[in-house]
This record gives structure tokens, C-alpha cells and sequence, in this order.
């Protein structure tokens, strides 16, 4: 959507999200020094034997691990790489618990049905594979109606047009980028929304001030893509919602990435980190 290599992508990403997240660290580290408590004795020790008497535990059990991020590190697209990840899955099951190709495939697509002895690790074993994420699907597809919706109409078009004749620094081109991709996030319900409709609508602004596109690219990221799941109605906030338990808006203080993260992009703009000096644009003036 901006025109930017995956791993330049990344390496623009970098400080801003070591920043968000070392803050975050720091301020769960305060939060947990804060509590009190202690796991109930016998419990460590349920949960090994659960694990051990009803899996084939050995170094073989990390190969889906170990091609996903070793294929990532080769530079390799994400796509196929998330393939391999999911084969190299099937066959750790085949190989090293003694499953059956089908049967492998079958967990795959419908989940997994944990017998362990322990409710405690059946619950966090237990997932619902693809037919699990039916609902999640449902929303997400619902939702990238609504933002087609929206696009095809003109709505998202028109605020995108008066947010480019706003926009007189290479710095508020990136702070507008943010805002506005969170407001498609609020607008669309859908992550990807916030990602593609600014990508697309302002990649030709961020070439007239002479901007890279990792620029864009980290803007829409930063706050786009963690936001999402703030929002109650959006396809973050519903799933996370609905896997946890926790209403949206209960766990959203605690939500402590998803919130610095634009308030870090924003900061490093008005700052001017990793910012290039332009400060102003003059458009070409027209004959009409």
C-alpha cells in the first residue's frame, strides 16, 4: 500500500516501537511491583506433569518456530513463510507426537481438543483452528464492506482531500497520516482500513515533500495497527474481547502498547526525530 520494501519497513520502525514498548515494560514492571500474591502451591508442578505425561516433549518441537523466524530473518516474504511455518506444524505432530496426517490436518482446521487431566491446561491448550475464528472472519468481512462502502461513496476520499490541503510541513503530513488512520480505524472497524486507504490516498503527497515511503509506512503502522483493538466495535477490539472475556473498555487501560505507541509517532514528529528537515511545501500554482 506504500510502495515500501517489508525490511526497510521494519528498520523504520525500530526506535519508535523500542521506545513504546521499553515504556511499556517499565510500566508493568511498576504495576506488578504494586501486587501481591503468589502461585498456588502444587500448581507449577500440575502443569509440567499435564503437559509431559500427555506430549512428546523434545528440540523438534520448536521447528515450526525455528523455520517461521528463520525464514523472517532470511529475508524471506511473509506469506510463504507462515506456509512453512503451518507445514513444518503438521509435521511436528506427525513426527514427534505420533499423529496421523489427517488427524494433524484435521487439528489444523477444527482445533484442538486437549485431554491432559488438567482443566487448567486443557483450557489453555484448547483452540478452535479455522472454524474457530469463524466469527472473527464474519466481523472482518463485515466490516471491509463498511469501508468499501465508505470508499466507493466518497465519504473517506473527501476527508483525506481536506486533510492534504491542511498539510503544510513534512511534519503534520506525518502527524495527519496518524490521526488518520486512526479515525479510519474508528470509521471502518477494520485494521487493514487504516492501513490501506491512507497508504493509498497519500503516498503521492509524502513524494511532492519528498518524503520516503518507510515514512508513511511507519505512520499508518504506528498508529493504525495498534490501535484497532481500543475500540469496542472494531475486529481487534471484538476478538480480543471475546478471547479474553474482558470488555474492551476493561482491559483498554492496561492496553498500555496500543496507547503509546501514536503517542511516541506523534512525539518523534513534533521533536523532528527521525524527521527530515523539510518544513514547508510550496504547491505549484496552476493557470485555471
Amino acid at each position: 500500500m506504500t510502495n515500501t520494501p517489508l525490511y526497510d519497513h521494519i528498520y523504520r520502525m525500530r526506535t519508535g516501537t523500542a521506545i513504546a514498548f521499553g515504556i511499556t515494560v517499565a510500566l508493568f514492571a511498576l504495576l506488578g511491583l504494586q501486587t501481591s500474591g503468589s502461585v498456588p502451591g502444587g500448581q507449577i508442578v500440575e502443569i509440567q506433569s499435564a503437559v509431559a505425561s500427555s506430549y512428546s516433549l523434545s528440540l523438534l518441537a520448536f521447528l515450526p518456530l525455528v523455520l517461521t523466524f528463520g525464514l523472517a530473518l532470511r529475508g524471506y516474504p511473509a506469506l510463504p513463510t507462515l506456509v512453512v511455518g503451518a507445514i513444518g506444524g503438521a509435521l511436528t505432530s506427525v513426527v514427534v507426537q505420533g499423529h496421523g496426517f489427517v488427524a494433524a490436518w484435521e487439528v489444523f482446521i477444527g482445533g484442538t481438543e486437549p485431554a491432559t487431566g488438567s482443566e487448567l491446561v486443557n483450557e489453555l491448550l484448547n483452540v478452535g483452528g479455522l472454524t474457530g475464528s469463524a466469527w472473527t472472519i464474519t466481523v472482518v468481512v463485515a466490516a471491509l464492506s463498511l469501508g468499501g462502502l465508505l470508499e466507493r461513496t466518497g465519504v473517506l476520499a473527501v476527508l483525506a482531500h481536506h486533510l492534504s490541503k491542511g498539510v503544510g510541513s513534512s511534519r503534520g503530513l506525518i502527524a495527519g497520516t496518524g490521526l488518520s488512520a486512526i479515525a479510519i480505524n474508528v470509521l471502518t472497524a477494520q485494521q487493514y482500513m487504516s492501513i490501506v486507504l491512507p497508504g493509498m490516498t497519500l503516498r503521492n503527497l509524502y513524494d511532492e515533500f519528498s518524503l520516503d515511503s518507510d515514512e508513511l509506512s511507519r505512520a499508518v503502522e504506528a498508529a493504525g495497527t495498534p490501535t484497532g483493538a481500543l475500540i469496542p466495535w472494531h475486529a481487534g477490539g471484538v476478538y480480543m474481547a471475546s478471547v479474553t472475556g474482558v470488555g474492551t473498555l476493561e482491559y483498554a487501560p492496561f492496553y498500555l502498547f496500543g496507547l503509546l505507541s501514536p503517542v511516541v509517532l506523534f512525539l518523534m514528529t513534533l521533536t523532528g526525530v527521525g524527521v527530515p528537515s523539510t518544513t514547508r511545501f510550496d504547491r505549484p500554482q496552476h493557470a485555471d
